[in-house]
């Protein structure tokens, strides 16, 4: 399992071609990092050794220390005194919370998307969720778990508001970590139906309606999950009885 790991983040070395002899930015690590916590690759709970990484990326510790600070910024990575950084395990409190607050930042990125709607931003949301599609068809679950993610951070950049996009890229990826977490294994925690129907709202500038979809769509998600004690008992025994 860690050989996996190493290899999904190795940096390219410099034998793997004349295109790919500098070592990687921060920023670059950032995104890799950042993704394979998203993907799900790198499950809550994991530790990121600061020589390990450094290893990997062939780089500073002082550079890789930069980087997990920026992703304990954003709640994706806890740094543990004395023990290290992990990558970040929302408890069910803050999960709730996490769905309380994308509960009302969510219909105002809708209600501003609506207010500044063009033609090619309604054509980017069809090609994002003709992606989603694509990747379902497929199977490919690195790329629905990512894709899901994004969309709602697209409706927030398509907005024009840098404070709810900003908000939004912070919230999805939170969630993001408390699915990899929490999600019951019987149930889907982000159907691509419900975003083309969100859609759809947008495309008629119907505000009531959009706030009214994009809500239940939160909904759903927050009821395919776990959160309470003694929830989820049934999948168990269903399971079991079989």
């Amino acid at each position: 399992m860690a050989g996996s790991k190493s290899a999904a983040l190795r940096a390219p070395q410099a034998g793997d071609g004349a295109a790919h002899t500098s070592r990687p930015g921060a920023s670059d690590i950032h995104a890799r990092l950042q993704n394979a916590i998203l993907e799900h690759r790198l499950l809550p709970g994991t530790k990121l050794g600061e020589d390990r990484l450094a290893d990997i990326f062939a780089v500073s510790r002082a550079r890789i220390r930069q980087v997990l600070t920026q992703l304990a910024h954003a709640q994706l990575v806890e740094i543990v005194p004395q023990r290290g950084a992990f990558v970040a395990c929302p408890s069910p409190e803050q999960a709730r919370d996490v769905f309380e607050a994308r509960q009302v930042v969510e219909p105002a990125v809708v209600q501003r998307l609506i207010a500044t709607l063009t033609p090619a931003k309604l054509a980017q949301l069809r090609r994002h969720v003709a992606a989603e599609t694509a990747a379902r068809l497929a199977g490919d679950q690195r790329a629905i778990i990512r894709l899901s993610g994004e969309f709602h951070v697209l409706l927030a950049e398509l907005a024009g508001n840098s404070a709810l996009a900003r908000a939004m890229r912070d919230l999805c990826a939170v969630t993001c970590l408390i699915i990899s977490l929490y999600n019951a294994p019987t149930r889907h925690s982000c159907r691509s139906d419900e975003h083309a129907e969100l859609i759809d709202a947008i495309a008629q500038h119907d505000v009531a309606k959009a706030q009214q979809l994009v809500r239940e769509h939160l909904a759903h998600i927050e009821q395919s999950l776990v959160l309470w004690p003694g929830e989820g008992g049934d999948d168990l025994e269903s399971i079991l009885r079989e």
